[in-house]
């Protein structure tokens, strides 16, 4: 199971004007503790921003899962109402899932989101859908294993211990 956090990154841009300001941005990034996520946003900035940067907060998300399309300009948040009945109780069970979609506009958002959601079997209601503040999203890479620098991998002969 993923577990998505949010972060704020803290640094200065020079806009279009040349003029510097102080900004800080949000970043979602799937990491498996918050340790892993500081690390891997501190990883990505150094190659993203050039000079000082700071993250100053790493909180867990609410988002369950992220839509990550080719294209697309924003990130919108999309949650959700998925109605099922509870047996125990006899009446109707709401449960409230947050999702995130990148789409160049809401229409887009929605479109994507239906689609997205193909794999559900029961019913589902969108009780919102908004632009997020999320810059951009940063999944956990399962291709290649992250190795610390004083350890290496074992070849197949090492790992046969007699």
């Amino acid at each position: 199971m993923q577990i998505w956090f949010e972060s704020k990154v803290q640094y200065i841009k020079v806009d279009e004007g040349g003029r510097e300001r102080k900004v800080i941005e949000n970043y979602m990034l799937d990491a498996v503790s918050f340790t892993d996520a500081e690390a891997r946003m501190i990883s990505a900035m150094r190659e993203i921003i050039k000079g000082d940067f700071s993250v100053t907060d790493i909180k867990k998300s609410k988002i369950s899962e992220v839509f990550d399309y080719e294209s697309g300009e924003w990130w919108y948040k999309a949650v959700i109402n998925i109605v099922t009945i509870d047996e125990e109780a006899g009446r109707e069970k709401k449960l409230r899932t947050a999702y995130l979609v990148q789409a160049d506009d809401i229409q887009q958002a929605l479109q994507r989101l239906d689609d997205s959601l193909g794999f559900l079997v029961v019913p589902y209601v969108i009780v919102s859908v908004v632009v997020s503040t999320i810059v951009d999203v940063l999944p956990l890479s399962t291709s290649e294993p992250v190795v610390p620098e004083n350890l290496r991998i074992l070849s197949e002969d090492e790992k046969s211990v007699d």
